[in-house]
């Protein structure tokens, strides 16, 4: 796969998932903001993603959009960065990875962020089930575990380490001690810790790459 590598942005965002993510395989990238408001629903960014939402990454001809799904494709795409699953680490790459994307995000949404839980009844409706389940469930694989699909850091780690970090910092995920001892691990990734720096100075108005 071939063509310039393109990160649609901003810094108040989950594309702060991305830049790390970018970061991590040490590929070259260029960095559009896209502002909040007209610029991200304007017709020019639409028909990069129809969502309105950021991040977008454009690799030549193609577009991927959600975090999950760029993570996954960069690793793919750029295996000599060694983030991709070897053979033995992939059911739990892509069970966490996407356990993350899917009842993690949406138990926090709905529990935290709109304040609704979902009674007994609805519980068998919706898939995650409880906030509760889904902190205990995530909890008990890192009670024996480093990384998300095992013992050493992959692509998977870029999202769900995100999440988690993220998830203490601001309430929405129970500062549990498997949680605080993962994200401690996490951020000393120093790829994170570029990343952060590049969306920081974007945030307060100076150049990024």
């Amino acid at each position: 796969m071939t063509g310039e590598l393109i990160l649609h942005t901003n810094p108040q965002s989950r594309g702060r998932i991305a830049r790390w993510m970018l970061e991590e395989i040490g590929a070259s990238y260029r960095t559009e903001v896209v502002d909040y408001g007209a610029t991200m629903k304007s017709p020019d960014y639409l028909a990069i993603n129809p969502m309105g939402k950021v991040p977008s990454l454009r690799h030549g001809d193609h577009v991927v959009t959600e975090c999950a799904a760029i993570c996954a494709y960069l690793a793919d795409t750029f295996p000599e960065a060694g983030l991709g699953p070897r053979p033995e680490e992939r059911a739990n790459y892509y069970r966490w990875l996407f356990f993350v994307a899917g009842p993690l995000e949406a138990a926090v949404t709905d529990s935290v962020v709109l304040g609704v839980e979902p009674d007994a009844e609805k519980q068998r409706m919706v898939g995650y089930g409880t906030y509760a389940t889904v902190m205990e469930t995530l909890a008990g694989w890192f009670r024996t575990h480093a990384h998300a699909a095992g013992d050493r850091f992959t692509a998977a780690d870029v999202y769900v380490g995100a999440h988690i970090a993220w998830g203490l910092e601001f309430g929405s995920i129970e500062p549990r001690p498997e949680f605080e001892a993962y994200a401690l691990r996490i951020r000393e990734r120093e790829a994170l810790q570029r990343a952060t720096e590049l969306d920081d100075q974007l945030a307060a108005g100076t150049t990024a790459p």
